[in-house]
């Protein structure tokens, strides 16, 4: 079966916000005041806690790889408590995932967060029922880019791995893909969206309306 797997942070919900909150809670308990707005860093946001933290305390002349360390779980904790605040799916992403499932396609989620939070994140906004697959940063021994996470979220969704299209928003995501000799999706409505069509991906995405298309030519269809 064919398979469509989505990155989660900056592809299907815009989470930056309720990131550089938790970010900041750091930098707030360290002294140093919040170092990070939105939406200027949102990009960043989208690279991840440890991002995040060596950014804020490199614009305050702080940076050290023990403090980087050190609050990184203090940011995850953090964000847990407040990881829905003001975190929401792009509009039409799951009119899209529903048409995708509706033509057949297995529809997983293959992200560089942390498994628990994501299922955490997804639960919360009522949405994890609609995805037959989550693999997270933690679920291998290895994250993206390396294509293994990408492979093992297009079998838990009852695909077969080389028969997979990556819906993504960064270089993580159009590596992955070039890594597993798949094609690559990348949206241009997230905070990095400007930067998407330099990654030469195999499709650029505008619209999730656009999306079941755009997948049918790329892998085909999964009709007898």
């Amino acid at each position: 079966m064919r398979t469509v797997i989505f990155d989660l942070d900056g592809t299907l919900a815009d989470t930056s916000v309720d990131l550089l909150a938790a970010a900041n809670h750091c930098f707030r308990v360290m002294g140093l005041g919040d170092l990070l707005t939105h939406p200027m860093d949102a990009k960043i946001a989208l690279r991840g806690g440890k991002r995040m933290l060596t950014e804020g305390l490199s614009r305050a002349a702080q940076m050290k790889d023990t403090t980087v360390e050190e609050y990184y779980p203090v940011l995850l904790d953090a964000y847990r408590e407040g990881i829905d605040t003001h975190t929401v799916m792009y509009p039409g992403a799951m009119e899209a995932v529903e048409s995708l499932k509706t033509a057949g396609y297995g529809v997983g989620i293959c992200t560089n967060k942390p498994e628990a939070l994501a299922e955490l994140l997804m639960q919360r906004l009522g949405v994890r029922d609609a995805f037959a697959s989550l693999v997270g940063a933690d679920t291998l021994a290895v994250r993206k880019p390396d294509p293994a996470p990408l492979f093992e979220a297009a079998r838990r969704a009852g695909g077969t791995p080389e028969m997979c299209v990556l819906i993504g928003d960064s270089d993580t995501d159009r590596n992955t893909s070039a890594n597993a000799g798949v094609p690559s999706v990348l949206v241009t409505f997230g905070p990095a969206g400007p930067d998407m069509a330099a990654l030469k991906p195999e499709a650029l995405l505008h619209d999730f309306a656009d999306l079941p298309a755009i997948v049918a030519e790329l892998i085909g269809t999964n009709a007898a």
